[in-house]
């Protein structure tokens, strides 16, 4: 009998099981030889779909794919039986088996629960070792009897050639080498009456993630390319042109190509060849603290080119904190090293919850794995590779293995996540052969946590990139700083006469603000008093192309000396290389102020009535209500700069020192909230579930503690993961129909009828430009009022009605005038 893995929708090609497990086995192995454990990979690919040798799988598929006669004796009922026939359980109980022997202190237990918890979750994401009731999940699983796994059926049916390879992999010097591992990554007790350190622990269970993440993208992988052939062959196309000499070459003939005409000139090389000069060293956690304006981009890419090739690495990784400055860079990098003769594209964009959230095969085919030599990604998508639920976002987490990886605006990292990102950024530069780089105006001081006991970042010897980030930051320093926040606040009236006549002294301004109400509100106000080609208004309700084809105006605006009055919200603030004569800073934390102060005289090149050089002005003032009481990171950020307010020279506000303080005010008041607490139905942190699980009451549980053995796992990965969420409100994305986004709406709508997996991915890629992420409130009532749908049904993508779409403030919740605004 030929046993069935899969069968293609397209001519009913049938993918034998011997075939998928062979070749899943083959891909693991590779993926997982980053950390030097292949045959544990290895493994994982053989036994991940061991129960499908089970004559109820057979029967499921064969008659779910028309192969059986629905009046025959082995026929089942596919839609009633879909997701109920466990075909994991098997390989997961196989392996526990096979290694729990090994090891006079139960170390091949501890082996064998790692990979059988990576098998047993390959379909839904890691299952918890201990529920919150505190019983075993894992030991049920393991359990589990034969009836309903099918594991004694399934060894006898399965491939000789199979079993013996399984067989030959699953012995002693298996458990030797991952054990190996264990003891080289965490400090383990002298006797086993001793317990694990609480960040040790974490850390066994990012590195069950990392094999996790290398089976899942394995079998992902596999059954996408077997079900479209072609992208196998583009996948071993592009893995086997990479040069990071030619992108060395392109770099640093654009650099050489540069005038220096400005001072500011000269300081930018001089960071750039600090970076440059640093690149041979070895592997670790380094930081990069340059003012904004200062070049960070360039700098921390001629780094990165020439530190991935010294030490073989694999690729690139940009992770910025929001999804409305990604193309700029992206672009500015693409731009660089891309040529028209590569035979693969460089850069990938992936900046967008734009994918569909179920995981249909549809969605298997054509899910993004960061498998470009440069990659550009959001803080949320990184945070969610190491610690999101389900199987989507954490098969991309082996590929920040071998890796370069640059924080753009680290101080953007959200609070409830630092000690995990911290514990996890850790075990990457540890043994991943990872490297990584804060890059920053303001430094969070991740290093010198209040609980450091809880994980802090191990930095490596001498870790600042640039030479004297003090003095450099005195040679940057083009703003002065004002404060003028006043009891009572500013009213509406009163800001925009300030703007106005900032506008009409300097030429320019710029007024950033919290929320997108205060932006609409002085946009507004504004409008009747100013030019409509002098005002401009933006935020995260536009979509990006939108955005761009504003702030090109503004730029060109500004090059020309037009005036130009802008109100936008923090999106401005971090990576937007624009320069404005004077900006108005709604208050906010020091690190805001400074960000925004970086969209000021950003090129030192602002000059009085004499030709002399002067400083662009910055004004932090405070509106006269404010509704922040849910914006949490921003009240105690106002709070912590008004004490710094109060005790530092404005000259020394933005200076290495001053903000230093800042963040320890800053995290000192935070300390609890590191480690991610849960809301008011549990008194726990997602922190502890993700290592010693401390507080649950099945920590003692016995089958997981054996008396002289090493304990075994005990974390409750699925409830951690199902509860994570980077930010408070994660967002959906919608596809908004104007310009190109007309025809990608219905490119995706047509896809539903004749799907074409190399399209849909192409065109997904496409409709990140004219998203739209909106905050679940504003979700539910833009589907009360029928104002989006969904592109194919079941998918998870949606496209916005165009009523609902305004010129001048993007995504409206009711209906607005239709009107055709630009091309894209």
């Amino acid at each position: 009998m030929k046993y069935v893995a899969h069968i293609r929708k397209s001519d009913e090609a049938v993918q034998s099981l011997v075939t998928h497990l062979s070749e899943v086995g083959e891909l693991a192995g590779v993926f997982s030889a980053k950390i030097e454990l292949p045959d544990a990979g290895q493994l994982l690919g053989l036994l991940h779909d061991f129960g499908k040798y089970s004559q109820a799988f057979q029967n499921y598929i064969n008659s779910a794919e028309g192969r059986i006669d629905p009046d025959a004796d082995d026929y089942v009922d596919a839609r009633r039986l879909k997701g109920k026939i466990d075909h994991s359980s098997a390989g997961a109980q196989h392996v526990w088996q096979l290694l729990q022997g090994f090891g006079k202190y139960g170390q091949g237990e501890l082996c064998g629960q790692i990979l059988a918890l990576c098998i047993a979750s390959h379909h839904s994401g890691l299952i918890n070792c201990l529920a919150e009731d505190g019983s075993s999940v894992f030991c049920k699983r393991m359990q589990k009897s034969d009836e309903k796994t099918h594991l004694e059926e399934c060894g006898a049916n399965a491939d000789e050639a199979l079993t013996q390879r399984i067989a030959d992999l699953a012995g002693a010097p298996l458990v030797q080498q991952i054990f190996g591992k264990i003891q080289h990554m965490v400090s383990l007790p002298r006797n086993t009456k001793e317990t694990l350190k609480k960040v040790d622990v974490f850390t066994l269970g990012m590195f069950v993630r990392f094999l996790f993440s290398c089976l899942v993208d394995a079998d992902r992988l596999n059954s996408a390319e077997f079900e479209a052939p072609a992208r196998k062959a583009a996948r071993e196309k592009a893995e086997s042109w990479l040069d990071w000499e030619i992108a060395i070459a392109r770099v640093e003939s654009t650099l050489a190509g540069f005038e220096q005409i400005r001072p500011i000139d000269e300081i930018r090389t001089n960071i750039s060849s600090d970076c440059r000069k640093r690149a041979h060293d070895p592997q670790g956690i380094y930081t990069l603290t340059v003012p904004t304006g200062g070049g960070k981009t360039l700098a921390s890419l001629r780094y990165a080119v020439h530190h991935a090739a010294y030490h073989k690495l694999d690729r690139i990784i940009y992770v910025i904190p929001y999804t409305s400055i990604i193309e700029q860079n992206a672009g500015v990098v693409r731009k660089i090293i891309e040529s028209e003769g590569d035979p693969c594209p460089w850069v990938l964009e992936h900046h967008s919850n734009l994918e569909p959230s179920d995981q249909t095969w549809h969605a298997k085919l054509v899910a993004e794995n960061w498998d470009a030599p440069i990659v550009f990604t959001t803080m949320v998508q990184f945070l969610e590779a190491l610690f999101a639920g389900g199987t989507r976002s954490a098969r991309r987490m082996h590929q920040l293995a071998n890796t370069v990886l640059i924080f753009d605006e680290i101080q953007t990292l959200p609070v409830k996540c630092v000690h995990m990102f911290c514990n996890a950024l850790n075990f990457l530069t540890q043994n991943t052969k990872t490297t990584a780089v804060l890059c920053t105006a303001t430094q969070p001081l991740l290093d010198k946590l209040p609980l450091s006991e809880n994980g802090e970042l191990r930095l490596a010897p001498n870790a600042e990139l640039v030479t004297n980030k003090y003095d450099l930051a005195e040679s940057l320093r083009r703003v002065e700083v004002r404060n003028r926040v006043k009891p009572g606040g500013w009213s509406e009236e009163e800001i925009v006469d300030r703007a106005l006549t900032k506008l009409e002294n300097s030429g320019s301004c710029l007024i950033v603000v919290n929320t997108k109400q205060w932006a609409q509100r002085l946009y507004l106000a504004c409008k009747d008093r100013c030019n409509k080609n002098t005002l401009f208004h933006l935020s995260t309700n536009q979509y990006p192309a939108h955005r761009r084809q504003l702030l090109n105006v503004i730029t060109q605006r500004l090059k020309s000396a037009e005036p130009v009055l802008c109100i936008s919200t923090q999106l401005i603030e971090a990576g937007v290389d624009i320069s404005f004569a004077s900006v108005i800073r709604f208050l906010a934390g020091l690190d805001s102020i400074a960000q925004a102060a970086g969209r000021c005289n950003r090129h030192g090149d602002l000059k009085d009535s004499y030709n002399i050089h002067v400083p662009g002005q910055v004004e932090v003032i405070n509106p006269d209500e404010e509704p922040i009481e849910q914006l949490e990171d921003i009240r105690v950020g106002r709070e912590t700069a008004k004490r710094i307010f109060g005790e530092y020279d404005p000259e020394r506000m933005l200076a290495p020192d001053t903000l230093e303080q800042y963040f320890k005010y800053f995290f000192y008041q935070r300390a609890e909230k590191m480690m991610y607490p849960f809301t008011s139905d549990r008194d726990d942190y997602l922190f502890n579930l993700l290592s010693n699980n401390e507080r649950n009451i099945g920590r003692n549980h016995s089958c997981l503690n054996k008396k002289g053995r090493l304990p075994l796992l005990k974390q409750s990965f699925r409830d951690a993961g199902e509860r994570f969420k980077a930010i408070d409100a994660p967002t959906q994305a919608v596809v908004v129909q104007h310009g190109e986004g007309k025809e990608i709406v219905n490119q995706l709508c047509a896809l539903a009828k004749e799907f074409d997996p190399a399209t849909y991915y192409q065109t997904l890629r496409r409709a990140q430009q004219f998203c739209v992420n909106v905050f679940p409130n504003v979700w539910k009532k833009l589907q009360e009022q029928d104002a989006v749908h969904e592109t194919q049904e079941g998918e998870g993508v949606y496209y916005l009605e165009s009523a609902y779409y305004s010129e001048e403030f993007g995504l409206s919740m009711t209906p607005v005038s239709p009107m055709e605004f630009f091309s894209a």
